[in-house]
């Protein structure tokens, strides 16, 4: 009598999805009424029809930029597994990349603030149209150039279009309102761009992989036409920049000269190192007791959950907040590590550590837009592109130390890198801290040289 195994598959029940369509439409939804009274910035002022009109060109923009990012990124490990590369060999692209990042990031975030964001911004859908030809051409992996060009992508896509943005918003002398709407919005499209780029993705495969690389290739590919047509129709940016002797002068004395700039940064670093260590560490997590689990369902939970975190930045916008922005980073930065501690000190049932995800995410999608407003607070916008690459460069120097460690020599096991996404979680909560000590009054920006 033979023995019939039953296999189960874990994946989240639909209530999750329903759970995060539902709060999330709300909060956006109810916001109108409920503050309608309110203030949703520093001033209260009508957005101008130039600034309005260029606003829906960026984050139409910013969409298809953000479908882009997230395209070929979509199959990751299963590529490489589909050319029968081995485990160091997928080490070695991953440290390729984060290489790239940490030599090249400091020089593009100069050369942005250089030869202006509109420029930069092109740039990146250039090398997303390269990568999507060679794709399509070799139909191979390539770690020198396809994996180096998709993390000079990265690089831009993080700090290009925020300083763009900015740069416009102050060439417009618009008020904080409009900023702060557009801020939360580019991570709210962010989340669902991903989503939706993998949706496409697994149109796009079918039953065989390599076909369906190719075709996410090719659309890859279209977008980063379609996106530089649009980028080339928005308004001619102001070609006055610094000259590079200035430019250096105001970094030192601005940025590197600046306590309050190195606490910023820092904390900005923190979270960079401790989501990076998340989607490297996350599926090996939730799989670690051997059970089969639908990652394809979970991922879009995770996207969901910042979605909803960040419809609550403009709630906390809205008027006079009791909280300074320093003292909402603080608290979220607290809970995340929280978060983080939790999953490095003992392994959790598939479920909570989904709802432990889907909380880091929340609060990170309500963060970071928390940060954007910093920045606007406490930068200039002549030096924004070059402060933000600065301070990926000991994230990006971390996460390759412990990508070798790890990848090559197994010296450290995933809790002690859980363990540590914490205490730098911790560790940013005390910078932003110490920012709001060392900070001025609330509610006052500065960012004029």
């Amino acid at each position: 009598m033979g023995v019939v195994i039953e296999t189960f598959i874990w994946e989240p029940s639909s209530s999750f999805f329903i759970f995060f369509f539902v709060s999330t439409f709300l909060s956006i939804s109810l916001f109108p009424y409920l503050a309608k009274n309110r203030t949703f910035g520093s001033f209260d002022h009508s957005i101008s029809s130039s600034f309005a009109r260029f606003q829906r060109w960026f984050l139409a923009i910013y969409t298809l930029s953000s479908v882009m990012e997230g395209l070929l990124s979509v199959y990751g490990e299963l590529e490489l597994t589909t050319y029968g590369l081995s485990k160091e060999s997928m080490v070695f692209y991953l440290c390729v990349g984060y290489s790239t990042a940490l030599v090249l990031g400091p020089v593009l975030g100069v050369v942005s603030d250089l030869i202006g964001q509109k420029k930069i911004c092109l740039l990146y859908c250039v090398l997303h149209l390269i990568v999507g030809v060679w794709k399509r051409i070799t139909m191979s992996p390539s770690a020198w150039f396809a994996n180096v060009f998709l993390s000079l992508a990265g690089l831009v896509y993080s700090f290009g279009f925020e300083t763009w943005l900015v740069v416009e918003h102050e060439k417009q002398s618009q008020r904080n309102d409009s900023l702060n709407e557009t801020f939360w919005l580019m991570t709210f499209l962010e989340s669902a761009s991903l989503i939706g780029g993998q949706v496409l993705a697994n149109w796009l495969v079918g039953e065989n992989v390599q076909d369906g690389i190719a075709l996410s290739a090719t659309a890859s590919l279209l977008l980063s036409v379609v996106t530089i047509i649009c980028i080339v129709q928005t308004a001619k940016e102001p070609l006055k920049t610094l000259p590079f002797r200035d430019y250096s002068t105001a970094f030192y004395a601005y940025v590197l000269g600046d306590k309050r700039i190195w606490f910023l940064g820092t904390s900005q670093a923190c979270l960079q190192f401790s989501t990076a260590v998340f989607w490297i560490l996350w599926a090996p997590t939730i799989v670690a007791d051997g059970r089969e689990v639908n990652l394809g369902l979970i991922y879009p939970c995770f996207l969901g959950s910042r979605m909803l975190g960040s419809t609550v930045f403009p709630w906390l916008m809205s008027g006079q907040s009791l909280l300074r922005l320093e003292d909402c980073l603080v608290y979220i930065y607290a809970l995340l590590g929280i978060v983080f501690s939790i999953v490095a000190y003992d392994y959790q049932e598939i479920r909570i550590l989904v709802v432990l995800f889907c909380l880091f995410h929340g609060f990170a999608g309500l963060a970071l837009p928390l940060l954007a407003r910093l920045r606007t607070m406490y930068v200039p916008n002549e030096l924004r592109g070059g402060m933000i690459s600065l301070s990926q460069v000991p994230a990006n120097a971390a996460i390759l130390f412990f990508l070798i460690q790890r990848g090559y020599s197994n010296k450290i096991e995933n809790s002690t890198m859980m363990a540590l996404g914490a205490i730098s979680l911790f560790t940013a909560s005390g910078c932003i801290y110490m920012l709001r000590r060392w900070g001025k009054s609330p509610h006052h920006d500065w960012h004029k040289l």
